[in-house]
């Protein structure tokens, strides 16, 4: 499993006119082939009268899936500019999708190259960079005569409260990133001198702005 990753935060769509060609920039977050290949096709459906809907998408922890279409225009012109603004970012599980209505003035191979490439960076600045991290959900069930200095002492602390539960005994719900996981046992532990039950119950991702 990846602990830590860059991606973008939203779906997002970018314009820009470039001698009257308009470049729509589409992007997505997708975590399969499948998924890319669905939005590019319902980008293509939406914009049957584009002259060109280039795509380029990025996915898996390596990079392993990796894929440029220049859907037309002269080879290594668009798909491949677009697939490197998103390596260049240092981006995983991204697709993008930039349909061009042509505007009758040509831009010759240097200048569909740059076009490309600064679609693709719009749509990126318009969609956001969102860095998503390793964190354990970490169950902390403590008596509630515990409860007003654990809480307070885990709000002013670098660990984030999910959630709290009332029940028999107070469960607090706590991410703790995979890094500090020793670090958070042993400070839970002396917070509580001993008497919390501290339980690794889920892994997941939290998301921090870029």
């Amino acid at each position: 499993m990846r602990n830590n990753y860059k991606t973008i935060k939203s779906s997002a769509i970018a314009e820009i006119i470039i001698e009257k060609s308009r470049f729509l920039a589409h992007t997505k977050r997708v975590e399969t082939e499948e998924a890319a290949q669905d939005f590019i096709n319902e980008i293509k459906s939406q914009h049957k009268n584009a002259n060109h809907n280039c795509s380029a998408y990025l996915i898996g922890e390596h990079d392993n899936i990796q894929k440029a279409n220049d859907d037309g225009e002269p080879s290594g012109t668009a798909g491949v500019p677009m697939l490197e603004v998103l390596k260049k970012q240092g981006l995983q599980d991204v697709v993008v999708v930039v349909t061009r209505y042509f505007g009758g003035i040509k831009l010759g191979g240097g200048g569909l190259i740059r076009a490309y490439g600064k679609s693709v960076t719009e749509g990126l600045s318009a969609s956001g960079i969102v860095e998503r991290r390793a964190h354990y959900v970490m169950k902390v069930a403590i008596d509630y005569t515990l409860l007003g200095k654990v809480e307070n002492e885990v709000r002013a602390s670098n660990f984030s409260l999910e959630e709290i539960k009332y029940a028999e005994n107070v469960e607090l719900y706590i991410y703790v990133d995979i890094s500090q996981k020793e670090e958070f046992i042993s400070w839970m532990t002396d917070l509580t001198s001993g008497q919390g039950e501290i339980e690794e119950i889920a892994t997941e991702f939290v998301e921090f702005d870029k």
